[in-house]
């Protein structure tokens, strides 16, 4: 039984000859692309479950790859890149992706983060509450449904999980590593730059002056807090 359909994106066929090796061996399905464009293509084809996309590619970039397969899907991209300072995290976060591995990487390392992209679908309501609303947010978890500001908006599934998490607290503070492990994994805890980005885009769509957030709000040094009531 497969694992899942990987995407691997990479313009060095040495590269994705061990990637696609390693993942068929963990019982992952794999299709290959060298650049951008080959990978839209093949995505919109063969739907894959996730998508392992490197920065550095010809033509189409890696960045603007991931912002085209952001706006056609919600499934997880993880980019691989031997760029490892935090604007770089940023950027790749920015444009959308759920996670950032830095090249050279430990296999197991990669491994525990595509389960950990691929375990992130939506959790039931069970877990946490049916629906919240304050000043200016309505959110139905249980339809997944989200109006801010009188508007309906459309969040990734790590932007609702991150509300789901912050609303699930509301009141009180949630601490950096609480929110990182209840979105990302047990495995997350020191990626704050994870959360700056992923905060920056909810504040965007739901606040109605993101500059001076109302909603979500900043607890300096520890974590963020929504606001009830």
């Amino acid at each position: 039984m497969s694992a899942g359909k990987v995407l691997v994106v990479d313009d060095d066929p040495q590269i994705r000859r061990v990637m696609k090796a390693t993942l068929v061996g963990h019982s992952y399905e794999v299709l290959e692309a060298r650049t951008g464009e080959d990978a839209l293509e093949m995505f919109a084809r063969e739907a894959p479950s996730l998508v392992l996309l490197d920065m550095n590619m010809p033509g189409m970039g890696g960045l603007e790859t991931c912002r085209a397969l952001r706006a056609a899907s919600d499934v997880p991209v993880i980019v691989l890149t031997v760029r490892n300072s935090e604007k770089d995290k940023v950027a790749a976060l920015d444009a959308g992706a759920d996670d950032y591995v830095t090249k050279p990487f430990g296999i197991e390392e990669l491994l525990a983060r595509i389960r950990a992209a691929l375990r992130r679908s939506p959790t039931g309501p069970e877990g946490g509450p049916r629906s919240f609303e304050t000043a200016g947010l309505e959110v139905d978890f249980e339809l997944r449904r989200v109006r801010a500001q009188g508007r309906d908006v459309r969040l990734t599934p790590k932007e609702f999980e991150l509300l789901r998490c912050l609303v699930t607290h509301a009141g009180r503070p949630v601490t950096h590593r609480e929110l990182l492990q209840a979105v990302w994994g047990p495995d997350y805890g020191d990626e704050p730059e994870y959360l700056r980005v992923f905060i920056n885009q909810l504040r965007k769509k739901i606040e109605a002056n993101p500059a001076k957030p109302t909603i979500i709000l900043t607890e300096p040094w520890v974590g963020y807090r929504l606001a009830a009531g």
